[in-house]
């Protein structure tokens, strides 16, 4: 079976020439999402990407900023609705860890009608998930692990792919020491990568706790990922982002790396 990885955004969280960093991986006809922007630009980039919501059934919401939560809240009232009127199967899965359910459901009480958010326990779940937990979705083992965020409590994963290679998603922060278990040796690597080097004075990544590309190749490399792929990105440079973040990649890391647009589909 031909898994596809699909980059529904690739932006940082102030980004206007792209959407905020989320994607789906796709089996057979269903589609795992991970996070889902900052609000209902999720429904276009689903609708361009032919992601039929009427297929996402399960989705990881790694942590609470606003660019990577509120499309999901667009996506309870929608999905919601579907369900009221009979043109969604089956349930809705969304894992994330503990605290954060209790902030989605919070807002999406505050924010969706009384009528759709009754949903919520009915045919729409959270499942809380710990750290070093392992949950089955998909057929896939999807390992959660919590990044230490110094800003919001986020959560990575790793899994192994149905063909058998590793994919290693680290969040939209610098990988840690801690995470090696998870990383090390990954076919495929998630990384973000603030902006260039060059470009550290203008962006400031460092006070954000965000790498440059050369520091996220230089991670991909000590770690020995087969593919890099460098997101959660500005968007200054979008229309020659990906050859001068390639440029400078390539200095520091020899694998396959990648600096997808928005959209791009990438065979795993």
């Amino acid at each position: 079976m031909k898994e596809e990885l699909i980059l529904l955004g690739t932006g940082n969280a102030t980004v206007t020439k792209c959407y905020n960093t989320c994607f789906a991986i796709k089996t057979g006809e269903e589609y795992f999402l991970i996070d889902t922007g900052g609000g209902n630009g999720i429904m276009a980039q689903l609708e361009k990407a032919n992601i039929p919501m009427e297929q996402i059934h399960e989705i990881f919401m790694s942590h609470e900023h606003t660019d990577h939560l509120l499309g999901l809240i667009w996506l309870i009232r929608m999905i919601a609705t579907k369900m009221k009127k009979g043109q969604y199967e089956g349930d809705l899965n969304i894992y994330c860890h503990e605290e954060l359910k209790e902030t989605i459901l919070t807002i999406a009480k505050l924010t969706v009608q009384g009528k759709f958010f009754k949903m919520i326990g009915e045919r729409i779940f959270f499942h809380s998930v710990a750290d070093g937990e392992t949950r089955n979705i998909l057929g896939y083992d999807v390992h959660f692990f919590d990044i230490r965020s110094t800003k919001a409590k986020q959560y990575g994963f790793m899994m192994r792919l149905k063909n058998g290679k590793k994919f290693t998603f680290v969040g939209d922060e610098p990988y840690q020491e801690h995470e090696k278990e998870y990383a090390e040796g990954a076919d495929w690597l998630l990384h973000e990568a603030f902006c260039l080097y060059r470009d550290r004075d203008i962006y400031k990544p460092y006070e954000k706790h965000h790498t440059t590309v050369k520091e996220a190749c230089e991670n991909a490399e000590m770690l020995q990922a087969a593919n890099l792929i460098l997101y959660h990105t500005e968007d200054k440079n979008i229309a020659n982002r990906k050859k001068l973040y390639t440029e400078e990649g390539k200095q520091y890391y020899h694998g396959n790396l990648l600096v997808p647009d928005d959209l791009e589909r990438i065979l795993l």
